[in-house]
């Protein structure tokens, strides 16, 4: 089993930044990819990054590209999502997920384990 638990949700007005963490307990962090999705009220669960076991490759939804950043660090079994420029649209519960192995999906079904979510509200 491995344990993940999201903080670093909130309300910050368009443009501003927030950076999400997971920390994760369990199992060895570092045989587990990573990814983050997030889900707005009435709809499905989204792919917003993912990110390889070592922390080498990434790879990002469109609609965050440029404006996110994932990150991970195997010595303190915590992955990161800082979130820049924030827009209304970007309002969502966001979620961390594990999956072990190389592969780091885009749909929710490929992966294990799942974070309770942490809210992010972006004001106009």
């Amino acid at each position: 089993q491995v344990q993940l638990v999201e903080s670093g949700g909130g309300l910050v007005q368009a443009g501003g930044s927030l950076r999400l963490s997971c920390a994760a307990s369990g199992r060895t962090f570092s045989n587990y990819a990573m990814g983050w999705f997030r889900q707005a009220p009435g709809k499905e669960r989204d792919f917003v990054a993912a990110i390889s076991r070592s922390g080498s490759s990434t790879y990002y939804a469109n609609s965050v590209e440029g404006r996110c950043t994932i990150s991970r660090d195997n010595a303190k079994n915590t992955v990161y999502l800082q979130m820049n420029s924030l827009k209304p649209e970007d309002t969502a519960v966001y979620y961390c997920a594990a999956r072990a192995g190389i592969a780091y999906p885009t749909t929710p079904n490929g992966y294990d384990y799942w974070g309770q979510g942490t809210q992010v509200t972006v004001s106009s």
